[in-house]
């Protein structure tokens, strides 16, 4: 379904104000998650497995030296495919939606959309509470 003439004009007006306050994260969030991450993930998997080869090697052939570099290169290879797994564009995007505008100006680190949530049930319990 198409967005209207006043929803598209709101959504690009919503565009530059996010990029003339964050033009970083506002790049960021254009370039997305693409096929690069998926590579960089698929590379990681297979450094870990050789990792974990290496550390096997280590074992069965009594090689301190081989199976110290084999966990070095398991610990490389899953930073690897955590950072290619890892979707940041999609989370920053929904605190930054999700965020009222009072929160933001609050504290200038914005907590995850789980602690929002929990906050915001706090104060209407308390909110209930006193009425």
């Amino acid at each position: 379904m198409p967005l209207s003439e006043h929803e598209q004009r709101l959504l690009e007006q919503m565009e530059r104000a996010l990029y003339a306050e964050d033009p970083k994260f506002a790049t960021s969030l254009r370039s997305g998650p693409g096929r690069a991450s998926r590579g960089r993930a698929a590379l990681g998997v297979l450094v870990l497995f050789a990792g974990v080869a290496m550390l096997m090697v280590g074992v069965i052939i009594p090689a301190i030296a081989i199976g110290v570099a084999g966990f070095v290169v398991m610990i490389i290879g899953a930073a690897l495919a955590y950072s290619g797994l890892r979707n940041r564009p999609a989370a920053k995007a929904t605190t930054a939606e999700g965020a009222a505008p009072a929160a933001s100006a609050k504290s200038p680190k914005q907590s995850s959309g789980f602690m929002n949530k929990l906050e915001d049930r706090w104060r209407r319990r308390r909110d209930q509470g006193q009425q």
